[in-house]
């Protein structure tokens, strides 16, 4: 494994279709270098795999003039989707229960 999201930052929607908005800015992004994508929005993802936390985890390198003569251009960082509702849940103590309920699925 590598270490990817040392640094991360949540952008918090307050709809789906902001989230569509914000992908799409993120596409249009040539300085925006998508790595991975995980889609917990999608009706597909069993929401018990994430305690029922949902959100867009985008994977992203930012690769530019600046970031590159700084050789942080292959930097992974994370930026999560969130919508408020699962925003205003996401607290210090809900966060904590999130990791307890992942170290116990030995992820």
């Amino acid at each position: 494994g590598r270490l990817v999201d040392v640094c991360r930052e949540c952008v918090m929607l307050s709809s789906v279709e902001g989230v569509v908005r914000c992908l799409d800015a993120i596409e249009r992004d040539s300085e925006a270098v998508l790595v991975r994508a995980k889609n917990r929005l999608d009706l597909d993802f069993d929401s018990a795999y994430s305690a029922g936390y949902r959100d867009v985890a985008l994977n992203l390198c930012l690769s530019s003039e600046l970031t590159r003569s700084l050789h942080v251009h292959r930097h992974v960082c994370e930026v999560q989707l969130i919508l408020l509702p699962f925003a205003r849940l996401k607290s210090d103590e809900g966060h904590k229960r999130y990791v307890q309920f992942r170290n116990a699925r030995a992820e």
